[in-house]
């Protein structure tokens, strides 16, 4: 199996539409100013929009910029951590229903320079570029619902694993930024500024509720987010290796033919990529989580919270000690309800695949006393 080119070029799935000029110019002037033919024409949206925004991003700065850098952050945020495809999009839908948290929808992570003053004009022209479910997974997708922050920090900065997908020529590069084990002192102070200003931005926007964050590139960034956040709560996600090999090869199959504007590499090498990816991810996981207090950290099983959720944040609750509980558990048993629908598949394990993952993630299998393959439902 290898990435089927053909059928994917629709040019306004690509989240480079939403980036700011200046971080345009500099993811190109990163990867040489190479963009391939086959994908001119999604390049030249992006670029046509990212230069209309230009000048309301000039304004948003001017008009709210020192007001952003005046608002507190008085509740450390929520963050959920974990892997791709181990749950944290349910976690996220299911938590952001509770009106006391404030969150990223996909409006503002796409286009969050401008995401205030460019509301009317620019959140119709998101809603319009959107497919209705998400690609790899047949789950409802919108301009309202929650999203990840990765999305909004890569339009901003190049600080986004986001950016090896729509740049897959140079995936290596954009991989480095999720731990940081090799950056600069000065990188990641870049980072954390950016990133306080946003997270400022979406506090002031939610008039100071608690954030709750949907963020898989942070679970590599525990220090740096303790440092801002001493008090922050994490809810760390994790999943049979075997199935989310396979649910994450099915997510870059899909997705990256629709992000990226330069030819990717053949699967296999964008599997490696991600074999890599795990493995960095995890073990950082592993040796920053004694930093986290015990009482802010919940680790969640994957298939325990697909078959019971509303179990695993009864549970959540009382530990992080958050309010109102029996209130809203309607309101998340209605949600629930309406996710009966989404498609669900099994997966067909090969002797090789099986090899692949004890060779490079038996020490997550060991772990996470996953044994073998199970019978799970891909949600």
């Amino acid at each position: 199996m290898d990435f089927d080119l053909s059928k994917n070029l629709v040019v306004t799935y690509t989240p480079l539409a939403g980036y700011t000029l200046p971080n345009m110019f500099r993811m190109l002037a990163q990867n040489r100013f190479h963009i391939s033919p086959r994908y001119a024409a999604r390049f030249a949206y992006s670029m046509v929009l990212s230069t209309i925004m230009s000048p309301f991003y000039i304004r948003e700065r001017i008009k709210y910029d020192k007001l952003i850098k005046e608002t507190p952050i008085s509740k450390d945020p929520i963050f959920i951590i974990g892997h791709w495809r181990c749950g944290t999009t349910l976690m996220h839908n299911i938590l952001t229903r509770d009106q006391q948290f404030g969150y990223f929808t996909t409006y503002q992570t796409l286009i969050p320079s401008i995401f205030i003053s460019g509301e009317k004009l620019f959140k119709p022209i998101v809603v319009a570029s959107l497919p209705k479910k998400r690609p790899m997974d047949d789950g409802d997708l919108g301009a309202d619902l929650p999203q990840e922050d990765i999305y909004a920090l890569g339009a901003l900065s190049p600080y986004s694993y986001y950016h090896g997908w729509c740049f897959p020529q140079n995936m290596a590069r954009y991989n480095n930024y999720i731990d940081f084990q090799n950056a600069s002192s000065q990188t990641i102070q870049d980072w954390k500024t950016t990133y306080l200003h946003l997270l400022k931005k979406i506090s002031m926007y939610h008039h100071g509720k608690q954030l709750v964050l949907k963020n898989q590139d942070n679970t590599g960034k525990i220090p740096q987010i303790l440092e801002m956040f001493p008090d922050a709560k994490f809810i760390y996600m994790y999943r049979n290796p075997y199935n989310l090999y396979m649910s994450m090869r099915k997510f870059m199959y899909r997705v990256i033919p629709l992000y990226c504007v330069q030819t990717p590499p053949p699967l296999k090498d964008v599997e490696d990529h991600m074999i890599r990816l795990f493995t960095t991810m995890t073990k950082k996981y592993l040796q920053d989580k004694p930093l986290i207090p015990k009482e802010n950290l919940l680790e969640v099983r994957y298939e325990p919270f697909i078959a019971d959720p509303l179990q695993t944040v009864s549970t959540l609750y009382k530990k992080f000690n958050l309010s109102g509980y029996q209130e809203i558990e309607p309101t998340f048993d209605a949600y629930l309800a309406t996710q009966k629908t989404v498609q669900q598949d099994l997966y067909t394990f090969t002797d090789s695949i099986k090899k692949k993952v004890q060779n490079h993630w038996g020490f997550a299998l060991t772990e996470y006393e996953y044994t073998s393959p199970q019978d799970e439902l891909q949600t």
